[in-house]
């Protein structure tokens, strides 16, 4: 397919009529807030597709150029090239008043944005739309979501992959076809709205280091300090916060900015203090001790017990072998807690892998729904959600959004009032009743909209295996949260990671809208759309401290996920890989947060569980509740 023949036709696609910037960069690294932009290459489009202008360069980036062997931009190629402030003024001349448009688009959003601010200027770009993210609404029948991938899929011709104006010129093709298949399937535009950034805003404070021990408990009465009791200070202190810290981060205490029933000593000079670490202490019953008993003990801190580190793989993993589906309470498959803040997340809320012998995983080709993906239409809300919980358990994915990779519809009581009916009707997908769930018939059994290999569908406490790489270096995992569209609420998700007593170390391991990225770049959230969003983690970097990463959903305001319906979330290795697992969380009611999913380790593996537990609270009690100290 020619560029030429691949122009939008505007009668069908009214809706998606914008002026675009597409954009591609070629950097010396992954991370923006460190590493530079190497070349750039940005074309312009008109609402009707037609090209409107083009540019592209070279840039002296006035450090090393990082992997050659992906870009080829040597030193010796970039040396005399213009440094980015030189050109910036051309720049965003050409994003004024655009959609920024990229693959994986906040990569060169955020790598953007700093460059711009290190120009001492705004990037002026108010509006970005990512490929992938549109993609992964469609939902074509590629392997994975590359651009080289998409580019063969839609018949667009690539000739340099990693060339920035040739991979721009793809990227034009692509998004010509992505938005005809958004247009034909009735899909709204993930576009995220991008408000004016200045670097002090969005970088990162520099990497705090773990605590190298496990905690060993509470300090007991005349007894000593042990190396990696969690320790907390509040009120006003003798000797400067910071010196006291440097101290007893340095004895191999860790040293904690809230208090939980896992502090093993509160320090405050004030007995009588009300502050909000005192009264959890006082709740909690955490000892107490003044600065000047705390400088004594600190000459002689005990040895502690250092985090064991993940011995080696050795067996990789080559796709997921087994899954383990937890024990989950009896009755709805979501627990309501209405329980005060301060015990906003009890243990059993966040449940440890039982140690029983994992139960092998089903072989689902020969079920009724193998390999189908089913739509579910109307009915309250328990209904559709029974109707979905029985497309897994006879074999099918269930679907939250209407996609090319949708096989099946079910039609529930008022279903046919769904905006959507009129489209599927045109695309003359099956349509049936809910009886055709007890005993399904297919004529059709290998769908062409289907992938190969479909992502295993997991249910609700299932549990498999993250797949590793037989060599190479390990993938950073991303795990995407999508709904349907919403009009009258935002639903923001985000990701604590936790130690062995399910706390987190610091406040910054607490990845969330406010602080998308912790200081090591290890979690990392992600905005695709209003209705998906991503946490990306380098599970390999992460340190033995810590064990567990939970990903979890908050509705911002008073709407319920009840009202919000079912969430589909999905774990892929890479930016641009084919998910692995697919699981569909939709039993919630009355709920405002939700906890999506859990990766946690066991030996040297790591795993994924599918949660889908519902709390009445709102997200400032669920991150108390993981330690994170949250202002009252």
């Amino acid at each position: 397919m020619s560029l030429a023949s691949s122009l939008l036709d505007v009668s069908t696609t009214r809706d998606f009529a914008y002026d675009w910037a597409l954009v591609d960069v070629e950097t010396s690294g992954l991370m923006a807030r460190r590493d530079r932009v190497l070349s750039i290459a940005v074309i312009t489009l008109g609402p009707d597709g037609e090209q409107t202008g083009e540019f592209s360069t070279l840039l002296d980036p006035g450090c090393d150029p990082g992997p050659v062997d992906v870009h080829g931009l040597t030193a010796e190629r970039l040396r005399g090239a213009p440094t980015f402030d030189q050109v910036a003024g051309r720049i965003g001349a050409l994003l004024q008043d655009r959609v920024l448009v990229a693959h994986n688009a906040q990569f060169d959003y955020d790598f953007l944005a700093h460059e711009f601010a290190r120009a001492r200027m705004w990037l002026p770009v108010s509006q970005r739309l990512c490929t992938l993210a549109l993609n992964r609404q469609v939902d074509p029948p590629t392997e994975d979501m590359k651009l080289g991938t998409l580019a063969a899929h839609y018949g667009v011709a690539q000739q340099r992959a990693h060339d920035a104006l040739d991979d721009t010129r793809v990227l034009a093709g692509v998004l010509r076809a992505s938005l005809r298949e958004a247009a034909r399937l009735d899909l709204p535009l993930p576009l995220v709205t991008c408000p004016p950034r200045a670097e002090s805003q969005f970088t990162p404070s520099p990497p705090k280091t773990p605590c190298a021990y496990r905690n060993p408990g509470r300090l007991a009465p005349g007894g000593p300090l042990q190396q990696g009791m969690k320790v907390a200070i509040t009120g006003e202190t003798a000797h400067a916060r910071a010196e006291l810290v440097g101290r007893a981060v340095a004895a191999g205490l860790n040293m904690m900015t809230s208090v939980s029933r896992h502090t093993s000593v509160l320090v405050t000079n004030d007995t009588a203090s009300r502050s909000a670490k005192a009264r959890r202490a006082l709740a909690e019953g955490v000892p107490v001790v003044d600065e000047q008993l705390f400088l004594r003990l600190l000459t002689d801190v005990r040895p502690g017990t250092a985090h064991e580190v993940p011995a080696g793989r050795t067996a990789p993993v080559a796709e997921p072998a087994e899954e383990q589906t937890e024990p989950v309470e009896p009755g709805p498959t979501t627990t309501t807690v209405t329980g005060p803040p301060a015990t906003a997340v009890p243990a059993a809320s966040v449940p440890v892998p039982s140690p029983r012998r994992p139960v092998p995983r089903t072989d689902t080709s020969d079920t009724p729904l193998s390999r189908r993906r089913v739509l579910v239409l109307g009915g309250i809300h328990a209904d559709a959600a029974a109707a979905r919980l029985r497309v897994v358990e006879l074999g099918g994915s269930a679907a939250i959004n209407l996609s090319a990779s949708v096989t099946d519809v079910v039609l529930l009581p008022g279903g046919e009032r769904d905006r959507r009916i009129k489209r599927i009707t045109a695309l003359e997908l099956p349509v049936h009743d809910v009886h055709w769930l007890a005993c399904p018939t297919i004529t059709d059994r290998t769908p062409s909209t289907l992938r190969v290999q479909e992502p295993h569908v997991m249910p609700r406490g299932g549990v498999i295996d993250l797949p590793m790489p037989h060599s190479g270096p390990t993938p950073e995992w991303y795990v995407t949260a999508a709904w349907a569209p919403q009009s009258d609420c935002e639903i923001d998700v985000v990701a604590f990671l936790l130690d062995e007593d399910e706390q987190v170390t610091f406040d910054e391991d607490f990845v969330f809208y406010g602080a998308p990225e912790n200081p090591a770049g290890t979690a990392r959230l992600l905005t695709g759309g209003p209705a998906e969003q991503t946490i990306a983690l380098d599970l390999a970097s992460l340190p033995p401290s810590t064990r567990k990463v939970v990903v979890a959903a908050a509705i911002d305001g008073s709407a319920t996920f009840g009202a919000v319906g079912a969430v589909q979330i999905g774990a892929a290795p890479g930016s641009s890989g084919a998910p692995s697992a697919r699981a569909t969380l939709d039993a919630a009611t009355t709920e405002r947060t939700m906890l999506l999913a859990e990766i946690y380790r066991r030996g040297p593996l790591w795993r994924l569980r599918a949660v889908g537990q519902g709390y009445d609270h709102g997200l400032d009690a669920l991150a108390r509740g993981f330690g994170v100290d949250v202002a009252d």
